[in-house]
């Protein structure tokens, strides 16, 4: 491929002078640099294009957790309306720590045009330096504690979490445990006050050893549910706060050969790719995941067109639903913690 000095020699000119050149910048001998350019079919560098244009035509998407299949899902649909757009994405993950994302977005800063956040912590002040800066940023599933002043695309994490409330007291359950996510994350606080709120409101009492915090990963589900199991007096169902902790709790139950949902029921927050393969297939909270997605990058992109204003930032509050399926059911007998060794169980 020919370089920039190659365009250079063949016009008789200064590499800075065609460096000027494609920037925009008026310069001595430009038809002799344009015939070079178009002779030797010389593609400027992704840096050039950005230098004349302004524009990198990235975009910088951060979440946390590249792992979890709710952030393909929204990827997904981000990349739905960037295709046709001419932009790129530039896919980080912070693996939930805000340190991580605060190196992440100082990078990003000088390399894209705009970013899609879904933050680490709620009491994150790094987006209010990036928007600083002059670069829009959306947030997408996750919030600040004073975010509202960010566009934002969201679900009603708290709705959600009275639904699988209200589904397992439709059922009959009292001994109801839940698994929720890190609450100094938005989704991890509100799903979580949603489901206690209304047992509550139901006179259900939940003790301590019911109300769980994971970390979102499969692993602490699958550690938390193997404590729910070792109780005097374990649960007869649980909610697991999102789809990775589903999962391992789904694997905690099928090694300890408990019936689903015989024994115990699981309702998990966001639907899986295989939930209706399961056996049982799984009971969810479902949200739009793809179209999170779309929306957040149709507000990152009108960004470009309107700067910010106070007053004007535009927040998008998806609904959630339940899918109701034949992992949860009416409680049995109390039983001891014996007769969660049984044969059968689920089959993943």
């Amino acid at each position: 491929m020919a370089t920039i000095h190659d365009v250079a020699a063949r016009a008789g000119v200064s590499p800075a002078t065609v460096s000027r050149f494609l920037r925009g910048q008026r310069v001595r001998s430009a038809e002799a640099i344009q015939a070079a350019v178009d002779e030797l079919d010389y593609w400027p560098s992704a840096a050039a294009q950005a230098l004349k244009s302004g524009r990198t035509h990235t975009i910088g998407v951060v979440v946390p957790d590249i792992t979890n299949p709710y952030f393909a899902a929204v990827v997904k649909g981000m990349e739905s309306v960037t295709r046709s757009q001419g932009y790129r994405i530039l896919l980080a993950n912070s693996d939930e720590s805000c340190e991580r994302e605060d190196e992440l977005l100082a990078d990003m800063v000088r390399r894209v045009d705009g970013i899609v956040l879904a933050p680490a912590r709620e009491q994150d002040q790094t987006p209010m330096h990036v928007r600083d800066a002059g670069v829009p940023l959306v947030f997408v599933d996750r919030d600040l504690a004073d975010g509202e002043q960010f566009d934002a695309v969201l679900v009603n994490n708290y709705d959600g979490g009275q639904q699988a409330a209200a589904h397992l007291l439709g059922l009959g359950h009292t001994r109801v445990a839940a698994i929720s996510g890190r609450q100094e994350s938005t989704p991890g606080r509100q799903r979580r006050e949603g489901f206690m709120d209304t047992l509550t409101a139901a006179g259900v009492e939940v003790p301590p050893a019911y109300d769980l915090i994971g970390d979102f990963r499969e692993e602490g589900g699958y550690q938390t549910t193997l404590s729910l199991l070792s109780l005097p007096e374990p649960p007869t169902a649980i909610f697991t706060a999102n789809n990775l902790m589903t999962l391992g709790a789904l694997k905690a139950l099928h090694d300890m050969r408990v019936d689903i949902p015989g024994q115990v029921s699981l309702i998990g927050f966001d639907d899986l790719d295989t939930g209706p393969l399961l056996r049982p297939p799984l009971t969810v909270i479902d949200r739009p995941m793809v179209e999170q997605g779309v929306l957040a990058m149709r507000l990152l992109l009108r960004r470009f067109e309107e700067p910010y204003v106070d007053d004007t930032a535009r927040r998008i509050i998806l609904d959630t639903k339940l899918i109701d399926r034949a992992s949860t059911g009416p409680p049995r007998r109390p039983t001891g913690p014996a007769t969660h060794r049984q044969s059968g169980g689920t089959s993943l």
